[in-house]
């Protein structure tokens, strides 16, 4: 009985082990479609914004505003898109009253 205690509990840290790493991994589909054709960071950027910008649902001035980040609004990039002439970076909103959002910043509004 003692062997078998000791798979049951080896078994179940295996598992918890497992399951911690699946659920902390990234997944690919995580991100939107526009990331997997364009630009994908190797790793997060960790960025400001450098005025009041709009936090938009899909890239491009027409999409829907999701928020508006104030100058100095902490902002973690995942990737590049290019739509009617301008960049635009996806990313989760790290500061602010739209913290936790994910969604698109025109790209010459971010800095390092």
């Amino acid at each position: 009985m003692h062997a078998l205690g000791r798979f049951a509990a080896a078994a179940v840290s295996v598992a918890a082990l497992f399951g911690g790493l699946v659920a902390t991994a990234p997944a690919a589909s995580a991100l939107p479609a526009a990331c997997a054709k364009d630009d994908t960071f190797p790793v997060p950027l960790a960025e400001k914004t450098t005025t009041n910008v709009n936090l938009r649902r899909n890239p491009g001035v027409g999409s829907t505003s999701l928020g508006l980040l104030t100058k100095g609004t902490k902002f973690s990039g995942r990737c590049l898109h290019y739509k009617g002439g301008t960049n635009w970076e996806y990313g989760k909103v790290l500061s602010g009253a739209n913290s936790g959002k994910w969604g698109w910043v025109d790209w010459r509004y971010l800095r390092d």
